[in-house]
């Protein structure tokens, strides 16, 4: 087979490949690949409008990146809405994701009515919630922190320690996370790791 057909091949591959990706950055990031493969090779062949196609396409692309790496830490794209840890729509989202939660966090079992419940927004879409309870002092313990998978490359629990003053105006000092997370990311957002925790002391 020519080399030339290969890349052609690879590039559809990596076309297909990107749409199976629940990842929203990972998705546009292996479709802009596969786009520019594609203008290589049928540029290469002169045909012309397919190459108009994926260029116009990588543009697409290449905007949408931008807009996403750029609002990735911003509060006007999320909100931290606080709800009843009891309430059903709570109560539905841990169900749903209850296999994924087990994975990412194998020692949570249930929301508590002492616990409280955060949902991180973006727009109409729910794309995250932390449950934590107060451990005294002025700590709060993170009991769950879990994130959709389309925007696990991004980090908007950082908007309920951060960048929203909720944990503060609810008189808390310090966050310390649940022990034995797996794949945490709270070192990204200026957590200390102590053991197997993460610590984070709130300042006003």
């Amino acid at each position: 087979m020519p080399v030339l057909e290969i890349i052609g091949w690879v590039g559809s591959a990596v076309i297909v490949w990107s749409m199976m990706q629940q990842r929203i950055l990972r998705l546009r990031v292996i479709n802009l690949v596969g786009c520019l493969i594609q203008v290589v090779y049928n540029g290469a062949l002169e045909v012309w409008p397919v190459v108009a196609l994926n260029v116009v396409l990588a543009g697409v692309q290449i905007f949408n990146l931008y807009r996403l790496l750029r609002t990735r830490h911003s509060p006007a794209e999320y909100a931290v809405l606080r709800v009843d840890p009891a309430g059903e729509y709570l109560h539905h989202l841990l169900a749903l994701h209850r296999a994924d939660i087990q994975r990412f966090t194998p020692s949570y079992r249930q929301a508590s009515p002492h616990q409280e419940a955060y949902l991180i927004v973006r727009g109409e879409e729910t794309v995250g919630y932390v449950l934590l309870h107060d451990a005294g002092d002025g700590v709060a313990q993170v009991d769950l922190d879990y994130v959709i998978e389309k925007y696990r490359n991004f980090t908007p629990g950082e908007f309920v320690f951060h960048s929203s003053d909720v944990l503060r105006e609810a008189g808390y000092r310090k966050v310390v996370t649940a022990p034995g997370m797996r794949e945490p990311y709270y070192a990204k957002i200026g957590f200390s790791q102590t053991g197997d925790r993460y610590e984070l002391a709130l300042t006003s």
